[in-house]
């Protein structure tokens, strides 16, 4: 089974992932291909993509049973003790202070101080 998700893409590559994909909802794609035909499907898509990105899941004879590709995507896929994983970007920082905000919250210094 192949997945493969586009995001901001061209509708020319959707139509030609049409050709061997069902289109489940905008921009998922579902099928079963051989590996040959999916590598090929991917080169298309990562010329395709332009200013898109997309993610392609696949079968693999792994611990996971999966394996995928990303291109142009914010998260990233790293091995972790043989596991594959995705690397989520980390949280932005406020420009003021440079790191996240601490302390109580508004809702509970009124809760705690009796401001009702």
């Amino acid at each position: 089974m192949t997945v493969i998700v586009v995001t901001a893409c061209p509708v020319g590559l959707r139509g030609h992932l049409t050709r061997w994909l069902l289109e489940i909802s905008p921009g998922v794609f579902v099928g079963k291909v051989s590996a040959r035909v999916r590598t090929l499907m991917w080169q298309r898509v990562i010329d395709m993509v332009k200013t898109g990105r997309a993610i392609m899941v696949y079968n693999a004879d792994n611990e996971q049973g999966l394996a995928f590709e990303v291109h142009a995507h914010d998260w990233t896929p790293v091995d972790f003790d043989g596991i594959n994983l995705m690397l989520r970007p980390a949280p932005r920082q406020t420009p003021i202070t440079g790191d996240r905000k601490t302390g109580w919250s508004n809702a509970s210094k009124r809760r705690r101080y009796g401001s009702r």
